[in-house]
């Protein structure tokens, strides 16, 4: 298995420990994700560390105040690491609105030209209040009119649009909410998504998943996750395994 979404930088016990857990878990690849300048330099720091552990630099939406033309420089000279293989996480927040939302979309735009102009896949986060879909319509509107198909969305927490995302070839990744006891409805989305586009994540140390719920969350629990997205998809462990480990490494040239 392989934990596509994971911030170490900010888990804890330490990089090596954690890496460790995982490899005896059975997971044997971790995007680990920045999310400011100075994540994004541990991740990939914790890259050229661990052969595997592979990076993804970018700015959160929650911190898009004062991204600016030093900011952008920045995450698109470290794009060009071997070891970096997406931009992000990035997108639209409108649930916290934790910076400005012209902050947000212009984060947002220049995360994405630097994703094409390096060929890397873009890790989109958006989240929404309670009742709106204007993150989200957004964040669609603006990867259709950039010309995105290279698109990752994490933490997949939409299930209305997930046939709209399937029809632009996007992946879409579960983390460990597609677990809990009233997800229901994310769990039938996971059913719905094609072979080729599905992807499982921990976000530790976040959502950590039922079995651990309450917990801090780390790579080596993206098993539970993926077991359970396997049910969902009427699917073996072994398949659903497969299927990811395949997905990830076309996703992130691994």
């Amino acid at each position: 298995m392989v934990d596509t979404h994971a911030h170490l930088s900010v888990c804890e016990p330490g990089d090596d420990e954690l890496v460790v857990a995982a490899e005896a878990a059975g997971v044997r690849r971790i995007l680990t994700v920045g999310l400011d300048e100075a994540h994004n330099r541990a991740a990939v720091e914790a890259a050229e560390q661990h052969d595997a552990v592979f990076a993804s630099v970018g700015r959160h939406p929650n911190s898009a105040g004062g991204f600016g033309d030093a900011t952008a420089a920045a995450i698109d000279g470290l794009a060009s690491h071997p070891k970096v293989r997406a931009v992000g996480e990035t997108g639209l927040d409108y649930y916290r609105d934790g910076s400005p939302r012209e902050d947000q979309r212009a984060a947002f735009a220049a995360q994405v030209e630097i994703a094409q102009r390096h060929g890397l896949p873009v890790v989109i986060h958006v989240r929404d209040p309670d009742g709106s879909s204007d993150a989200v319509d957004e964040v669609f509107a603006t990867l259709d009119e950039m010309g995105t198909r290279d698109v990752v969305l994490h933490c997949f927490s939409v299930p209305g649009r997930v046939r709209d995302a399937a029809e632009r070839g996007w992946h879409c990744s579960f983390a460990g909410n597609v677990t809990y006891p009233r997800a229901e409805e994310l769990r039938r989305a996971a059913a719905e998504v094609p072979d080729h586009l599905i992807l499982v994540e921990t976000d530790a140390p976040f959502l950590a998943p039922q079995p651990v719920r309450g917990k801090p969350n780390q790579p080596a629990h993206v098993v539970a996750t993926a077991e359970v997205v396997a049910a969902a998809r009427g699917a073996s462990y072994a398949e659903t395994e497969a299927l990811v480990e395949a997905n990830a490494a076309r996703a992130f040239a691994w």
